[in-house]
């Protein structure tokens, strides 16, 4: 018995180092294979740089011809993994009902569609900046701000990414103008079926943070009267900019109002005619605001805030939220205004120092007056940037909940 034992303890010596061994050596190839993947697409994103300018140049007409539609189609090589991507430029409309142009990327798994086709999530990503190079389908990689992307291409969505009117195309920005923004998260939908090879159907899940909570909240507010072809499964919204008067009000003497204003302001009055930027802004910040539009929020923070920070307390000659018509302008672009026929999740951290957690709760209590089946999902260590990924596993529950069959 006692050799048995010894025996049975030699063995298991014996198998502790292989058995290490072998799983070391399994986990290193999957390790090894990640990064193959990678390596795979981090080359077809340098491969495709190149090119890329070329893409965003506008035809002539390319605002001509129905929104939704594509004006430039351009396969990708540097994908997700198990996917085909491509970078479109697509037709929309404004705020006005004029034709505009927008780009974005489309993604989609390489499992074989289902035979109805695929669901859209049509995402509106949170503020990047104003200038071309701040659009999210000009980077290097167009797909690393779209939240969640790996687990909704696992569920089989095909995911498409709008960078709104204004940036990565000509013309007047369109920085929380909120139906501008709302028309071009769903002719992004559009754009995804007007692509054969996306195998996209008409049922759409409209998913966005921050500024792109409001744009998706404005999309899901317009659909029924603007697309009325595209059936609006559900809505998610990470800390959206829904109440834009409360937002202002909040950061009146703050650097974050004086990023935000130095982007809102300008699109404003690109966009109102009766919005000039002098009616609002002091001669100092007249002077320094085109600069930070030169600038793109993630990768030019610290500069933004060095150049932004002399004009806190001396931004604006007045309270934009009570002098006209930058007060109507706000109230305008706050979503909340019409109920939608589609269950809401919201997202709010509650260490959030920009939307602040009371403005979500509020927004939260209309819109489940109005009617609109509202999930409020609030996570107590989460920030304004950290929100939309430490929402994923609440958001994707209900995502698998509500907008399945």
């Amino acid at each position: 018995m006692s050799r048995q034992l010894r025996t049975g303890r030699a063995r298991g010596r014996g198998r502790g180092p292989r058995f290490a061994i072998a799983f070391m050596a399994a986990a290193l190839a999957v390790v090894g294979g990640v990064v193959a993947v990678e390596q795979v697409r981090v080359v077809g994103d340098a491969l495709e740089r190149p090119g890329v300018d070329a893409f965003y140049s506008q035809p002539a007409d390319a605002a001509v011809g129905d929104p939704g539609t594509i004006v430039k189609l351009d396969a990708l090589l540097g994908t997700p993994f198990a996917s085909r991507a491509w970078r479109i430029m697509y037709r929309t409309t404004d705020v006005h009902g004029d034709p505009a142009v927008s780009t974005g990327v489309l993604v989609v798994p390489l499992t074989p569609a289902p035979p109805q086709g695929r669901t859209i999530v049509s995402w509106g990503h949170p503020t990047t900046g104003a200038a071309r190079e701040c659009a999210p389908s000009y980077g290097f990689d167009p797909f690393l701000g779209i939240e969640g992307l790996r687990f909704l291409l696992d569920r089989g969505y095909a995911v498409v990414a709008t960078d709104y009117v204004g940036m990565g195309t000509d013309g007047a920005d369109s920085y929380l103008v909120g139906a501008t923004g709302g028309n071009a998260v769903l002719d992004a939908a559009r754009a995804a079926r007007a692509v054969p090879e996306a195998r996209a159907n008409d049922r759409v899940v409209l998913w966005g943070h921050s500024q792109g909570g409001q744009a998706v909240l404005f999309a899901a507010e317009r659909a029924a009267a603007y697309a009325p072809e595209l059936d609006i499964l559900a809505v998610a919204a990470a800390a959206p900019a829904a109440d834009l008067s409360g937002l202002m009000s909040d950061h009146l003497d703050d650097i974050s109002g004086v990023t935000i204003g130095s982007y809102a302001f300008t699109a404003y009055a690109g966009v109102y005619p009766d919005a000039p930027l002098d009616g609002i802004l002091t001669p100092a910040a007249l002077e320094t605001v085109p600069r930070m539009n030169e600038l793109c929020l993630l990768t030019h923070i610290s500069e933004l805030h060095e150049i932004g920070g002399p004009l806190v307390g001396d931004f604006t000659t007045a309270d934009p939220t009570k002098t006209e018509p930058w007060a109507s302008l706000f109230a305008e672009n706050s979503a909340g205004a019409t109920a939608f026929d589609a269950p809401l999740f919201l997202a709010q951290g509650l260490d959030d120092e920009l939307i602040l957690p009371a403005d979500t709760e509020k927004f939260a209590r209309h819109e489940a007056s109005l009617g609109i089946p509202v999930t409020l999902h609030e996570v107590p260590i989460a920030t304004h940037g950290t929100i939309a990924f430490l929402a994923l596993p609440a958001m994707l529950r209900w995502l698998d909940r509500v907008a399945t069959g």
